[in-house]
């Protein structure tokens, strides 16, 4: 492990750092809309709470960014964290064609990137996945900032699409 390197604050996006109530119309319907879903993520608002608390990370921490999103929407989603004024950092995004559970998928990348680094905080809204980084050992902060949606924990859980 890289002691002198700064550690890891690692940061989810939907849920935590963007407010995605305004696209969650599109997952409502059947069949889900997933294409609109994600076109619209450039509109979200800023979760307040999260935006902070990233930005004050930066002074002590390495900010980085875990998503679920698919790699494809990599451009939308790093002009929105321009946008927002957070600090800079690795973007870690799903392949496009990885269906497993969040919780599968930030897990397995926390401990990659804690192998080298020491991994200061997760924030995730996903009560799944910070329940499993948790039982892994990883201090986790959960962001219970914005409202929960059964229809995106759905989507994160069993269709592995976010």
């Amino acid at each position: 492990m890289n002691r002198d390197a700064r550690p890891l604050a690692v940061f989810d996006l939907d849920g935590t750092l963007a407010d995605t109530a305004h696209r969650l119309r599109y997952l409502e319907r059947t069949p889900r809309d997933w294409d609109a879903f994600f076109a619209a993520a450039p509109h979200d608002p800023p979760l307040p709470q999260g935006v902070e608390l990233a930005r004050r990370s930066a002074g002590e921490c390495e900010v980085v960014y875990l998503t679920g999103r698919p790699e494809r929407c990599r451009a939308d989603t790093v002009a929105w964290l321009a946008a927002q004024g957070l600090p800079p950092g690795d973007l870690h995004m799903r392949r496009d064609a990885d269906r497993r559970p969040a919780r599968r998928t930030k897990l397995d990348l926390l401990r990659r990137l804690g192998r080298d680094r020491d991994v200061r905080m997760l924030v995730d809204d996903d009560e799944l996945v910070c329940d499993a980084a948790a039982q892994a050992g990883f201090p986790v902060v959960r962001a219970r900032w914005a409202a929960t949606s059964a229809v995106l924990r759905d989507a994160q859980e069993r269709e592995g699409r976010t």
